[in-house]
């Protein structure tokens, strides 16, 4: 009996799922093991990991719980929005891990995983989790899950031509996660929504308990991010240097954010949106220069800086550009991880040139995607060549090739999005959890008479 088609948009998304985790399974089975240590090794592995693996723990926190609540500011779509950062984070892990495995297989036969392997696609999962916030409760799973297939060999590309190739010291992903993820997810949105215009929908105002559990994200961010801008870095002093520039950063923008967001209401009242983003502000825009040798008032500065941009975007910008442009971004990621980020670039460019050479930064401790002793010679031979000129210019390259790729990159995976196959929600169901999961408390849910007629309209309209 054929499949009805009404169930079909519901079945596709197990579907595609199951065929993934086989098809992984099978490639695992086939191509990946496990590195097999000799004696003298052993005790370096263990270092690694007492090292490394507390790190790693915290981001873990930071995305499956902080940026998850974070996104709970939508009254009737925290659910979704829990549970799709959840799934997209697993998806996009493995699928990085298979991508950048495919590639090592084909140089030096058989894959050998490690943590470190691992942990960079945790960081290839970061940026659809951040894209995906522009159009958060306008888009179904299935959208996500191809916006998810698309990004993560795009980011991969633009990570190498960015460190590989232009030697760009950004140790805590400013440029290449940040920069990166922001345009991407605009760019989805604008060739996803065209030029339509978005009224408010009624379900995206937020409340007061869905604020709240979005500032409880906020704060979960906060605490751990540290650990995000410093894991990559090399045990020491760079990684001690950036723990703490991270920290001053951010306790300068928590304390800005509360500054311009009260000055700019009437009545000197604080904007739960703008202490849910400004607070983290800091923790974007330090990511580029938080191993350079800078001052503790440059932290300081910085952070202040990229929280005033971040309230102001929300204030003035997003407004802006969704009257002049049409421009949908649901979670105000061009506030939250565009402009802080653009400004922790250009703050790299001023710190590579008013830095002596000798201690312009420790790029050469930055791990890269390769890992090991040789890329790190590579890149310190990079930088060695090169004078504060040379470097400085490579920063704001690096800075120029995120956004143009990641813009066009966007465009071109939302157009499509628009395949009728994936199953988008119509407008007068989007932001509702009813649609995509079983809801038990009938108060907050629609009624079984009016989710049938819904979902009889959603089925017109999609076909």
């Amino acid at each position: 009996m054929a499949v009805p088609p009404s169930t079909y948009p519901r079945r596709l998304l197990p579907l595609f799922l199951g065929l993934f985790q086989g098809a992984l399974l099978l490639f695992f089975a086939l191509f990946v093991t496990y590195d097999e240590p000799s004696a003298q090794d052993t005790s370096l592995v263990a270092n690694q990991v007492y090292s490394s693996f507390p790190f790693f723990q915290d981001i873990q926190v930071m995305l499956v719980v902080g940026l998850g609540l974070l996104l709970t500011f939508l009254p009737r779509y925290g659910f979704s929005a829990l549970t799709h950062n959840f799934l997209l984070l697993n998806f996009s892990m493995q699928w990085a891990l298979v991508l950048q495995g495919l590639l090592h297989h084909f140089h030096h036969g058989q894959i050998h995983l490690d943590l470190h392997k691992l942990l960079l696609s945790v960081f290839a999962a970061v940026t659809v989790l951040i894209s995906v916030g522009a159009i958060l409760g306008r888009a179904s799973p299935c959208q996500l899950l191809v916006m998810a297939t698309c990004e993560i060999p795009l980011y991969l590309a633009s990570e190498w031509v960015i460190v590989t190739c232009l030697g760009v010291q950004d140790v805590g992903g400013t440029i290449t996660i940040h920069i990166f993820s922001c345009y991407f997810g605009l760019g989805v949105s604008k060739a996803l929504f065209r030029a339509t215009q978005q009224p408010l929908h009624p379900k995206e105002t937020p409340t007061t308990s869905s604020d709240l559990m979005s500032v409880v994200g906020t704060l979960i961010l906060w605490v751990f991010w540290p650990s995000f801008v410093a894991v990559l870095c090399q045990p020491g002093d760079a990684q001690h240097r950036a723990i703490l520039n991270t920290l001053l950063a951010m306790s300068a923008s928590a304390i800005t954010t509360v500054v311009v967001s009260g000055l700019l209401d009437r009545d000197g009242k604080l904007s739960p949106g703008h202490v849910q983003n400004g607070s983290l502000a800091g923790g974007v825009a330090i990511g580029v220069l938080a191993d350079m040798a800078v001052p503790p008032a440059a932290a300081l500065a910085l952070g202040s800086l990229s929280a005033v941009l971040c309230v102001l975007g929300f204030r003035f910008l997003t407004p802006l550009l969704a009257r002049k442009l049409t421009l949908h971004d649901q979670c105000g990621i061009h506030n939250l991880h565009g402009l802080p980020g653009i400004l922790g670039a250009a703050a790299s460019v001023v710190a590579v040139l008013a830095a002596p050479q000798d201690t312009a930064g420790s790029h050469p401790s930055q791990l890269s995607p390769a890992g090991g002793n040789a890329s790190e010679a590579v890149l310190e031979g990079q930088w060695g060549s090169r004078g504060a000129g040379g470097r400085a210019l490579c920063q704001a390259a690096g800075l120029a090739v995120a956004v143009a790729a990641s813009l066009l990159a966007g465009l071109l995976t939302g157009s499509a999005l628009r395949l009728p196959g994936l199953a988008r929600p119509p407008e007068r169901l989007c932001f509702e959890d009813s649609l995509y999961f079983k809801i038990h408390d009938q108060a907050e849910s629609p009624g079984p008479d009016c989710s049938a007629e819904e979902g009889a309209l959603a089925l017109k309209e999609q076909v």
